[in-house]
Parts: C-alpha cells; structure tokens; sequence
C-alpha cells in the first residue's frame, strides 16, 4: 500500500514526551495518546493517516487508540491503522480496541454480551493484523446484561492470550466499584484503565470516578479532552464552515455554542495566552495537573495538530493563582448535560 518505509526517529524516547504508570501496573502509557476516533476512516487519505501516525511515533506517543466501530465505516480505522503500525516495531506500541456500541446487525452486535466482545474482539484482531491487542475495553455499560458476564469475557480475552490488560469506559462510579469487587471476588483479571469523557468543560469524573479508580488501582485516561474541538482556537472567531458543529452536530450541539459559554472559552483563552500556550495545549495540561490521570487521549485531523499537544506536555504545571482564575472561570458555566457525562 505504501511505496517506501519510514525509519523512525532515534530520539523519540529522549525526553520529549512524558510517560505515566497506569494505576498500579507495569504498564506506562504517554501522557499524550493518539485517539483514531473520526480521522482513520476511509475519507482520510492513507498518505495523511500514515504521516499522523508516524509523527506521533516520532513524538513519543506510544499508545494508539481504537475501537471496532471507528471509521468510517465501522471498522475502517482498525484496518488502516493495522497497516501502518505494522511498519513501526510492536513491542514498543501498546494498542487499545473496545467493543460495546453497533457493530453489525442483530441481536449481538453491540452491548456487553460474552457473545458481543468476543467475537468482536476475534475480528478487530483480524483487521488489525495482530495477535493481540495491549488493552482491551468494555465501552460502554451494558444494563441488561449481568456485569458478571461482561467482565468475564474480558478475563477470557486475557486468558487466551487475545489482549495483556482489559477496561471499561464511561462507566458510572458506582457501577466502576462494582466491576472491580466482581473482577476481585471471582478472581478474574483484574480492570487496569477506566476511559471516561473529561475535560474543561465536562467535570464528572471529579465527583468519585477518580476517586474509586485510585483506591483500586486503575489508570484513567480522558477522552474528548478538546470537547469535540470546543477548546480550541476554533471558536473564538465564530463557527468556522468545517468545524464538528457543522459536520456532526449531535456530538457538538446548539446548546453547547451558548453565548455564555462562547464567552467563558474566550476568558480561558486569555489565561492560556498568559501561560504562552494556546487554548488546546492548557486544556490538555489542565488535564494531566491531576497525578490521578494516566494520559490524554488526543485526536488529530492533521500533523501541526499532533505536535501542538506534544508541547502541552512540557508546561503542564499550574500556579495556585492559575488555577484559581480557570476556576473563576469555569464555576459559573451550566453546560448542557454531556452524551457522556456518566454519574
């Protein structure tokens, strides 16, 4: 598929990036990981996908994220992103998929069957092109199926050798409490990360998800860090054409382009400038201020993108006063009740 190799750089492992213990495990992750959310499908050219991906290899970035349903269409990302990574040295790359939300049609295609994630998983293997995946999650919690069930088929995944680490993501604190006593209390293996929504802008967590995770020994690692590009310099001037409000509005609604709220990311953004970083780099660095957060999950439409975040690792540490005023700031907005604010 590509015509030549790409050697990869020498020095990405000469203090560029940062790496974080995930929970209490051996495993270290970057504080910045590349997430293959919306820009690894088959309309992003394969040249710009691999050019993304070897940069941030480049970088530091070590941890590449995914899920069955990425694309589009569903399961495209999986499949391009195997491509690539298959020229980069496995040992050194800890790749995540999930499994959780519509994959194919009928009854166990998505949700937390034993049926669901493992077949899905045997096929987000396949599409991949690797023998097994660094962590494989839960993605979204499953009401109707005993978590017993769930979480049991994650251990299975493990026991055959399928993935070395299992997870959840956005589940609710209580129900996170409940999946690590079922994982302790039948002995299965035991839950390393917890992927929840959290940002600026979207606190939930704060409330006893980081709490829970600590106790236990989980890492956390937040996605939509930006807020689905609401963080950024994006909004400052107005709605751009191309922005995700216009394209994919139900994951960045009306309601989240109040004028209020418009007004609070413009104050944020004088803070950031203050610090001599742009509003996406303090969004990030407000993220990993908290030793309970094992990384950032990180999305990118191009490679000026990747590299702007990589900076946020090396001004990550806030003043009492700093934070303070992105408090002042922060307190007062009444978002619109998150797709995945979980608690």
């Amino acid at each position: 598929m590509f015509d030549t190799l790409q050697v990869p750089d020498e020095h990405r492992y000469d203090g560029r990036m940062k790496y974080r213990r995930c929970g209490r495990s051996g495993l270290l992750l970057p504080e910045i990981s590349l997430g293959c959310w919306h820009n690894f499908g088959d309309r992003t050219p394969p040249e710009q996908q691999r050019s993304m991906i070897f940069k941030a290899f480049d970088l530091g970035i070590t941890h590449f994220d995914l899920a069955n349903n990425y694309g589009p269409p569903f399961g495209a990302a999986e499949r391009n992103v195997g491509r690539i990574l298959k020229q980069l040295p496995r040992d050194e790359l800890a790749i995540s998929t999930k499994a959780g939300y519509i994959m194919w049609p009928g009854p166990h295609g998505e949700w937390g069957s034993r049926k669901h994630l493992l077949a899905s998983l045997d096929q987000s293997l396949r599409r991949l092109g690797v023998d097994y995946v660094d962590i494989f999650y839960s993605h979204r919690l499953d009401a109707e199926t005993p978590l017993e069930e769930t979480l049991g088929a994650l251990d299975s995944a493990v026991r055959a050798g399928k993935a070395l680490y299992v997870g959840i993501s956005s589940y609710p604190s209580d129900q996170t409490q409940s999946a690590i006593e079922i994982c302790r209390d039948n002995k299965f293996q035991r839950l390393l990360i917890h992927q929840p929504n959290y940002s600026m802008l979207n606190r939930w967590i704060e409330k006893r998800l980081l709490d829970v995770c600590d106790d236990a020994g989980l890492g956390v690692i937040a996605f939509c860090p930006l807020y689905q590009g609401l963080l950024t310099d994006k909004y400052l001037n107005g709605v751009p054409t191309l922005s995700r409000h216009v394209v994919a509005p139900h994951f960045l609604r009306e309601l989240d382009m109040q004028p209020a709220i418009l007004d609070s990311i413009q104050k944020l953004n004088d803070i950031a400038r203050e610090r001599g970083q742009s509003l996406a780099q303090m969004s990030i660095a407000w993220i990993l201020r908290d030793p309970r957060i094992t990384s950032v999950l990180c999305g990118a439409s191009g490679v000026d993108q990747i590299v702007e975040n990589c900076h946020a690792v090396n001004h990550a540490r806030f003043t009492d006063e700093e934070l303070l005023q992105i408090n002042d700031v922060l307190v007062p907005i009444k978002m619109p009740l998150s797709l995945w604010a979980a608690d």
